[in-house]
């Protein structure tokens, strides 16, 4: 099949993301987020995203079908992740999607998240062609992960994961600590925009000699966090006022730095000099900006998908699926369910063994 039309449903964490695609051309990217709900929290809360998930998806697939001009009896596939995420959330988009899979007949691919981001390049109409391998860094509220992708379809190695708090969290957890409102990373971003970077020095995780041998690729930020609340708690104590705008740049400064020294030694020691950019957190300018920067300095092409693209949606879920179809992957069987922990080296799920005639 050379165009299939494929619908995809996201609901991995706090975002009911529905996606059409026809090949690699978007057709609709419909989000409803129930982040304001989590506000109040300062976090996700599981059981209220899984029920917030309920209630928007059958009209967030509607708008969907509107926007694309197309029915569901007009699919050729359905697809849903199956991880990793929160389970609750997952279990809901997945169980809509084997619905929809059997009510039509049309067969359905479950997918892995992480890849998703990756796979949402390819709908940027601007952008040429997908170039392998690239280094792939994807940066989110959950996740934090240094890819090496030879394959959309077929071959991806975790090179790297962060080994405690992805950077996402560690923006909520600092912009906490500053009494600015969750989430934390656009707060961080907007607070640090009159700050100096280089007022405080705050420490780059797993960064030295000796973390480096077995840490290369790998990211630390609880101690980054541990080391600005310590450094704001000084400042308290001596009842001086907390430069909120500096501390917020320093902070930022030293998850770029390390986001960016890593995947750059990645490109260089695997003589990839192609690096594509993904998730929710790539929002953040700063990010974007040294990234750009310094791989230029080095002779590294970036990949940055539009930012529409970068949260979590499902269009890159009908992406990713969509090149599966057109690889001639099989569809996958009903029997997987939420997989929280799924690894990036999972591209598709439950796989059926061969396609039926």
């Amino acid at each position: 099949m050379t165009e299939p039309l494929v619908l995809g449903i996201e609901t991995s964490c706090d975002e009911t993301g529905i996606g059409i695609v026809r090949g690699r051309t978007l057709l609709s990217n419909t989000i409803a987020s129930s982040m304001d709900e989590h506000a109040r929290y300062g976090g996700v809360v599981p059981e209220v995203a899984a029920r917030a998930h309920l209630e928007a998806l059958e009209p967030a697939i509607e708008a969907a079908l509107a926007e694309s001009g197309v029915t569901l009896t007009d699919l050729d596939a359905v697809a849903v992740t199956s991880g990793p995420g929160l389970a609750g959330a997952l279990m809901v988009g997945i169980g809509a999607a084997k619905a929809l899979a059997v009510s039509l007949g049309k067969p359905l691919y479950a997918v892995n998240h992480l890849v998703g981001h990756i796979a949402a390049d390819i709908l940027d109409p601007d952008a040429p062609p997908l170039e392998y391998p690239t280094v792939a860094l994807l940066v989110s509220g959950g996740h934090t992960s240094l890819l090496l992708v030879r394959d959309l379809t077929t071959d991806i190695e975790l090179l790297g994961e962060t080994m405690d708090d992805a950077a996402g969290e560690a923006f909520d957890k600092v912009a906490r600590l500053l009494g600015l409102p969750y989430p934390g990373g656009p707060e961080i971003d907007r607070a640090a925009a009159s700050g100096d970077p280089a007022a405080i020095r705050f420490p780059r995780g797993l960064s030295r000699a000796s973390d480096l041998a077995q840490h290369r690729y790998d990211f630390s930020f609880s101690g980054l966090k541990t080391a600005v609340a310590r450094w704001i708690e000084q400042r308290r104590a001596a009842g001086e006022e907390v430069p909120v705008a500096d501390v917020a740049a320093a902070f930022r400064e030293a998850v770029v730095d390390v986001l960016v020294t890593k995947a750059l030694a990645a490109c260089k020691d695997h003589g990839v000099p192609r690096l594509l950019l993904g998730g929710g957190v790539i929002a953040n300018r700063r990010l974007r900006d040294i990234a750009l920067e310094r791989a230029e300095a080095a002779g590294v092409t970036v990949r940055i998908p539009p930012l529409s693209l970068c949260t979590d949606n499902g269009a890159m879920i009908a992406a990713l699926a969509s090149e599966l179809v057109m690889s001639g992957r099989a569809p996958s069987t009903l029997e997987f369910g939420a997989d929280s922990t799924l690894p990036v080296t999972e591209i598709q799920v439950a796989e059926a063994e061969e396609v039926a005639s």
